[in-house]
């Protein structure tokens, strides 16, 4: 029973099988019927592994590009991620058929024919579309030529001259290259030249415009020979406009904002570093906002970076004149009162001075009335006895000194003197200090706006 049921199980099997093998024989007799000649007949002792022309000469490869978008561009990456359709033309001499009309097969027969090892140099990854299917075209044409396409999207490296930034223009390029057959085996061409290149004047970037394109053909050379090569060049020159407004007025407003407290007294010392301080911090804060979305790299300084060191230059440059103006005020009050204790003093002194003379004047007068009296009570004296008179030099009254004030004058003028030569030194002979802060109301602006001119004039057409 067991060996009945077994040998049925075998028949049906091998009848299932049978069956499958007419459906398959019956729809490849339709197919051939549809398609004269058949793929098979094409197939027939074709070597996919040997490429076309293969005793005669090496395969032209046509190359065309449709550039469908340009997702990405890093710059601190230094690469673009871009979806390209390539397109790859050639000539088959064993593909040759007879009729007018081309053979559209399906992409995964891709994989019966011989296709150029074309690769995308400089590409950090790539890959293939497959939805719904592998985006791939094949398309032969009875005089053996050969069309395939591909749909494909590669992050390409870029090397980028930042510079400039924001007011830089970049050239990037997409290379095409032979793996494996050199220049004696496959050459590649462009189909139409820099019309071989399509997309790119209905593309729109973020914060860039393509401004020129064109292609190229060179070789590359390499240890194991000489393989061809094709390059695609287009120039990319970035949208200022973002950063004049998200960079470049809000540091100019807050070089303007610390300005304003050249306006403010000299005395109002809170008032006066609370806008200082608070320029500074927020320059601060917006020159690391700006280097965020570039590459931490030395060898750049960047004509955003010269902007902003510019910017804080002057912010810290008013805290510092502040600064400068107060320790003036301060010395110039502390000379004032050292002067006018000084001239005090010499006050005092001319006083004194006064007040002594007139005191000895008075008392040398009374001497002599008292003299001249008692020479008229006493009789004539010998003429040498009446040579001495009281207010001779010999006489037992003697003369008053000179008076000291008027050396001590002098040294008192001399010192004030010099401490005012000094005073005028440190503080850039201005007398005044409140006139620091009106001369920084006109050379801060004047000075800000010629550093201006020249940033811009270098950096936009140099």
């Amino acid at each position: 029973m067991a060996l009945s049921v077994s040998g049925g199980t075998v028949f049906a099997i091998l009848l299932i099988s049978r069956l499958l093998e007419n459906s398959m024989l019956n729809a490849e007799v339709k197919e051939g019927e549809i398609l004269p000649p058949t793929i098979h007949r094409l197939m027939k002792g074709y070597n996919k592994y040997l490429r076309p022309f293969f005793d005669n000469g090496p395969v032209t490869v046509g190359m065309s590009l449709d550039i469908a978008s340009i997702d990405t561009i890093s710059e601190i990456n230094m690469d673009y991620t871009a979806t390209i359709f390539l397109r790859q033309r050639w000539t088959d001499e064993r593909l040759v058929f007879e009729g007018n009309k081309s053979l559209s097969l399906d992409g995964r027969l891709v994989e019966l024919l011989w296709v150029p090892d074309t690769f995308i140099v400089d590409s950090k990854k790539s890959f293939l579309h497959d939805i719904t299917v592998e985006n791939r075209l094949i398309r032969i044409f009875p005089n053996g030529t050969v069309l395939y396409a591909l749909r494909i999207t590669t992050t390409v490296a870029c090397n980028m001259d930042l510079t400039k930034y924001p007011m830089d223009k970049q050239t990037c390029t997409l290379q095409l290259e032979s793996w494996g057959y050199n220049i004696n085996d496959v050459m590649f061409y462009w189909t139409r030249g820099n019309e071989s290149v399509s997309g790119l004047d209905t593309l729109q970037l973020a914060q860039y415009t393509v401004e020129d394109h064109y292609t190229s053909v060179s070789e590359a050379v390499y240890e194991t020979g000489n393989y061809p090569k094709l390059v695609f060049h287009f120039e990319l020159r970035r949208s200022i406009l973002y950063f004049i407004l998200e960079t470049y007025v809000p540091s100019s407003l807050l070089v303007v904002l610390s300005w304003v407290s050249f306006w403010i007294s000299l005395s109002s010392v809170p008032a006066r570093i609370c806008i200082g301080v608070t320029t500074v911090l927020t320059m601060t804060t917006l020159m690391m906002g700006a280097r965020t979305s570039l590459p931490n790299a030395n060898c750049f300084i960047k004509a955003i970076d010269v902007y902003l060191g510019i910017c804080f230059s002057f912010i810290f440059g008013a805290l510092i004149e502040y600064a400068v103006a107060h320790f003036c005020s301060l010395t110039h009050l502390d000379t004032h009162l050292i002067m006018y204790g000084h001239h005090m003093h010499d006050l005092d002194d001319e006083m004194n001075g006064i007040i002594t003379t007139i005191t000895n004047h008075n008392r040398a007068k009374r001497r002599k009335d008292a003299a001249a009296a008692v020479a008229a009570a006493t009789p004539p004296a010998t003429s040498l006895e009446l040579i001495v008179s009281p207010s001779s030099p010999s006489g037992s009254e003697p003369q008053p000194e000179a008076s000291p004030p008027k050396r001590t004058h002098w040294c008192l003028t001399a010192l004030a003197t010099v401490r005012k030569v000094l005073n005028k030194l440190y503080c850039c002979r201005i007398e005044n200090p409140h006139h620091i802060d009106n001369y920084s109301r006109v050379t801060f602006p004047l000075s800000f706006v010629m550093v201006n001119l020249l940033y811009w004039t270098y950096y936009l057409y140099f």
